[in-house]
């Protein structure tokens, strides 16, 4: 097993590595957008394949606080000792391959490769078609700054992407591939949950809420809502609906759609936003559903904080939903009704992220309910092994 100094001295090397080879990834991704605009990729699709010198640095900077994290391998999660004198402990170790599907952005290709790294397994990088080029000089430079320290590059390798098949056979390489992990739109995650016969972490859209409670600091929540839509709107965490109380809604809705649409964000909404704006459009139970991942966000005034929840729990993706309420009983209630991955109270739901959370980079965003739930960072790549240390014992 590599030792942590062992490890951190390769996640290091990966870093300066990425940034001395910024030239010839940002070459590669020229190569990716301009394909990806010559077909017609939308604004905000390009924006998460897009790569320019600051997001390098930010990768290569993901890998250093990376390195920076205690090594998960070998914690000791708990142990006791048992009436019959066994000493017993379960104890973090790596999965041993895992399997990466995912779309666009190829700073996830250095993300993922680093997380998994660190925990102790090897990494097998299917990114879509429309990154190859980027996620090709990605890992050319990480394998080799792998192989500059003494490491197997082979611990990071690319499946081709030329076609569906690969992601298929990845999927099925049960025996050999220990865990796949898919991120991105709904179909791929759909189609990886339901092909693969090898055990998969779901991670899932982000259909997030913010909910401005009748308690709430109005300009408090002006400043979520337009911060949670529009910081960057390609991204999971990004607000996708809003939900406001009747109470605050004649003083909160003019002035949230005007706030909004100045920022160039179409709104989708119920009676009593249209009847603010008449460019807000009329929404429908599927505006309600969608992950937008634009400037565009559905909206409608609810009669109670309960009626809000009902409406989280009915649409939502169960990734994150934000409060904004000076109420603690409110903020309980609602902490506890939403079911989802992430709760912000009094925040940006921008923030459901491993980096802020302090995890480091982040493997994806989890929306199931098993042992890794919301941003997966370096423990949630580990399993454990039971060690039970006796002296003679016999059953």
């Amino acid at each position: 097993m590599t030792t942590r100094v062992i490890k951190d001295t390769a996640l290091l090397a990966m870093a300066d590595a990425l940034e001395a080879g910024s030239a010839e990834i940002l070459s590669a991704n020229t190569i990716d957008v301009d394909a990806a605009r010559a077909g017609g990729t939308s604004e905000d699709i390009i924006d998460r394949l897009s790569l320019d010198a600051q997001r390098v640095r930010a990768m290569a900077d993901g890998l250093r606080d990376i390195a920076a994290l205690p090594d998960p391998v070998g914690e000791v999660v708990r142990g006791s000792t048992l009436p019959n004198g066994l000493q017993l402990q379960q104890i973090r170790v790596p999965m041993g391959v895992i399997g990466m599907i995912y779309e666009g952005r190829p700073n996830v290709t250095a993300d993922a490769a680093a997380i998994c790294l660190k925990a102790g397994s090897a990494v097998l990088l299917r990114g879509s078609s429309s990154a190859s080029a980027s996620n090709t000089a990605i890992i050319d430079i990480m394998r080799a700054a792998l192989a500059g320290v003494g490491l197997p590059a082979d611990a990071i390798q690319q499946i081709p992407a030329d076609h569906r098949s690969s992601a298929t056979h990845l999927m099925q390489a049960r025996g050999l591939v220990d865990l796949v992990i898919p991120r991105g739109g709904a179909g791929l995650i759909k189609a990886v949950v339901e092909e693969s016969t090898v055990p998969v972490i779901e991670t899932g859209v982000g259909n997030c809420h913010v909910y401005v409670d009748a308690d709430a600091d109005l300009d408090m929540a002006l400043d979520i809502v337009v911060n949670a839509k529009t910081q960057r709107t390609s991204v999971c965490n990004a607000a996708e609906s809003l939900l406001v109380h009747k109470s605050v809604a004649d003083v909160f809705v003019p002035r949230v759609v005007a706030a909004l649409q100045q920022r160039g964000v179409t709104i989708h909404g119920d009676p009593a936003f249209r009847a603010v704006n008449r460019d807000v459009v009329a929404a429908t139970d599927d505006d309600y559903a969608l992950e937008y991942l634009s400037l565009d966000i559905s909206a409608r005034v609810v009669e109670s904080i309960d009626e809000a929840i009902a409406h989280i729990r009915k649409f939502s993706s169960g990734h994150t939903e934000a409060i904004v309420t000076s109420s603690l009983a409110a903020s309980r209630r609602f902490a506890v009704g939403v079911d989802s991955a992430a709760v912000m109270i009094n925040a940006s739901t921008r923030f459901t992220d491993g980096g802020e959370f302090g995890f480091g980079a982040e493997i994806g965003i989890s929306t199931q309910k098993l042992h890794a739930r919301g941003p997966m960072g370096l423990t949630e790549m580990t399993t454990t092994t039971y060690v039970v240390t006796g002296s003679g014992q016999v059953r």
